[in-house]
């Protein structure tokens, strides 16, 4: 429900994770989700690139509330894998949306590959889009590497077996305040912030 308390910033995405943390990071406005605001069709991410599937989604979600709308894309990049799984992070294994199945993949792919190998970055393109069509784009990223098994239990997506240099720890073992401070999502936010007056 949209309160008049602070400024509302229509987000297009149905993924909770998500919708906390950027709530989590853009204190300063009232995160609607686009369901909240009368939109309830799947936007389907047929983009190969961040940028493609952040503004495919925001952009559509924009021209049907007539509404600014605010979209991300991001996934996982590991090096030893040439970027994979890149865009196809969430449907990796096959089961989208399947953490535990996408993680038990990259996990074996990357059976014999020795630690100092492992280096992996989350990337993040948040796309703002207008009914108008203008559009503006942000990067974010954070480096790390890929574990040889998961450790902790907070967070979501290939969190248990990411290793934050930033954090020095997995972003599982990270508080939300933790990991928000350092994280691929935070940074693009931070950057769109820079573009844009949000």
């Amino acid at each position: 429900m949209i309160t008049k308390n602070k400024p509302a910033l229509v987000v297009a995405s149905a993924n909770a994770h998500k919708l906390t943390e950027i709530a989590e990071i853009l204190t300063e406005y009232q995160i609607v989700s686009m369901k909240e605001a009368g939109f309830t069709a799947d936007v389907e991410e047929t983009g190969n690139t961040f940028e493609e599937n952040a503004i495919l989604k925001a952009s559509t979600v924009a021209k049907a509330l007539n509404l600014p709308a605010l979209a991300d894309d991001s996934g996982l990049m590991v090096d030893a894998l040439n970027g994979a799984p890149g865009v196809f992070s969430a449907r990796y294994s096959g089961k989208h949306g399947n953490d535990k199945a996408n993680n038990q993949k990259l996990l074996l792919d990357l059976v014999s590959v020795e630690k100092k190998d492992r280096t992996a970055r989350f990337c993040t393109v948040v796309a703002l889009c207008y009914p108008s069509g203008e559009t503006v784009t942000a990067l974010g990223q954070t480096e790390g590497e890929i574990l040889f098994a998961p450790e902790g239990e907070n967070g979501f997506g290939y969190d248990p077996i990411f290793y934050s240099y930033d954090l020095g720890k997995s972003f599982a073992l990270a508080t939300a305040e933790e990991k928000n401070a350092v994280s691929h999502r935070f940074r693009a936010l931070t950057n769109l912030k820079q573009k844009v007056q949000l």
